[in-house]
């Protein structure tokens, strides 16, 4: 950040006064600027033993496959923005049934937060941002070929808690 987004002046970098950690701050109206993670939200689609994966028409990653998630829009929930990702990238609504892992990428600012989520019906077809959508039973997974390590995370724990009966929230970070 070179300029304060209030008035225009160039700011500082600096510790402030009863913070933890250096801002950037703008000395001519005394605005400190925040900088926190990005929420990225999404569901992991199931129907009966097979989830819902995408295949991305868009940078970064294009031409890999995804769980369908976003950036978090500013007023909406957690839940009506992974659900509304779906909606985009696989052209249809799921229900929600649970929250299913939270991914930290510290290095990048991202935190992702997968659900749960059930597919209504089989009429699912790729949005702009898909090349194509496709259900796998976890054998046809394209392990290979999977665009962020959030997705593998949460397909890893979607399958461990299938096998082991159980279902459970999974958090896990991803460090370089």
């Amino acid at each position: 950040m070179k300029f304060c987004s209030q008035c225009g002046h160039p700011v500082i970098f600096k510790h402030v006064p009863d913070d933890n950690r250096a801002r950037y701050v703008c000395e001519n109206c005394h605005t400190i600027h925040y900088q926190n993670p990005s929420i990225v939200a999404g569901c992991l689609p199931v129907w009966e033993d097979r989830v819902l994966l995408c295949r991305r028409a868009i940078a970064p990653r294009e031409g890999l496959w995804n769980i369908p998630a976003g950036y978090l829009e500013n007023g909406e929930s957690v839940e009506e923005g992974a659900i509304r990702e779906v909606e985009e990238e696989a052209g249809t609504k799921v229900k929600i049934r649970s929250l299913h892992t939270v991914f930290s990428i510290p290095h990048v600012n991202l935190v992702y937060m997968h659900y749960l989520a059930d597919l209504p019906d089989l009429n699912f077809s790729p949005g702009v941002e898909s090349l194509e959508c496709q259900l796998f039973a976890e054998h046809e997974i394209p392990w290979d070929e999977m665009a962020f390590n959030s997705s593998v995370f949460s397909l890893q724990k979607f399958y461990s808690d299938l096998h082991n009966g159980q279902r459970q929230v999974h958090t896990g970070v991803y460090r370089r």
